[in-house]
């Protein structure tokens, strides 16, 4: 399943918020070193209930908008 995720860096709390088009994840991690993306995989992880190793980002590395393939079925 690839998923839209809109990413907010530095937030004070970690939250996975889902609308109509995308998810939203708020972060405390800032987004510097790819420590924001660390936090997005383990929060997803969690909010789906898998392992890490089954989210990837597809694009958007350096973007507050990522897709993000989400492989459920592993």
């Amino acid at each position: 399943m690839i998923c839209t995720v809109r990413v907010c860096p530095r937030a004070s709390y970690n939250l996975v918020k889902q609308n109509i088009n995308a998810l939203i994840v708020h972060l405390t991690k800032p987004a510097a070193n790819g420590a924001a993306n660390s936090q997005l995989i383990e929060l997803l992880a969690k909010h789906f209930k898998i392992k890490k190793y089954q989210i990837k980002i597809i694009s958007g590395i350096r973007s507050q908008n990522k897709l993000v393939n989400i492989d459920v079925d592993a």
